[in-house]
């Protein structure tokens, strides 16, 4: 067993994570508070599917913050939802992966396809700190008026300025400045707009 990376630091896994710093997802109140996300993620897409006017309390339960008129269509996957920020009138397609260690922030009058994955979490290169379960995460923005087309994967740390269209299946690994379209695997600007 390795000796513990954490034992001069008198911060909880909650408070590391929270920090971004480096941490373990073994604490009892981070176990807590995915469950709770699964489970109110869980009750939006059944109440989705029954009752249209019950759903959209349950989604603002579960995320940090939801704008006036912004839609988001299940199933939507989070870790806990609650660093989760989606600004008004924007529309979340079916089967968002947000997995919001760190925050997500999505912009107002955004498009955001069908399976698109938004990543924060991040783990070490080094494989005796990845085989010890060390993890962190990092922020992402996505600014207002984005589109992220279907299947574009957004990797922690990343910023998409307002305006930009994301093509569908592209792999964002860098920041992506206003007004452009970005394309591929990496994505890389391709036009202004």
């Amino acid at each position: 067993m390795p000796t513990d990376p954490f034992a001069d630091d008198p911060r909880t896994r909650l408070e590391r994570m929270l920090a971004g710093d480096l941490y373990i997802a073994d604490d009892p109140e981070i176990a807590r508070r995915q469950q709770r996300a699964v489970r109110l993620a869980a009750r939006y897409q059944a109440a989705f599917a029954e009752d249209a006017e019950a759903a959209p309390p349950i989604l603002a339960e579960l995320l940090g913050s939801l704008g006036e008129e912004a839609q988001v269509r299940p199933p939507l996957y989070v870790d806990y939802g609650s660093n989760i920020t989606i600004g008004a009138r924007t529309f979340v397609n079916y089967n968002l992966t947000a997995l919001d260690v760190a925050a997500v922030t999505i912009g107002e009058d955004c498009r955001i396809g069908p399976g698109v994955q938004l990543l924060t979490p991040t783990h070490p290169l080094e494989p005796g700190p990845r085989r010890d379960k060390l993890e962190a995460a990092r922020p992402i923005v996505i600014g207002d008026n984005v589109w992220l087309g279907g299947g574009a994967i957004v990797l922690p740390g990343v910023t998409i300025g307002d305006n930009s269209v994301i093509g569908a299946g592209a792999v964002v690994t860098k920041d992506v400045p206003p007004n452009v379209v970005a394309v591929g695997n990496p994505a890389r600007p391709v036009r202004t707009l």
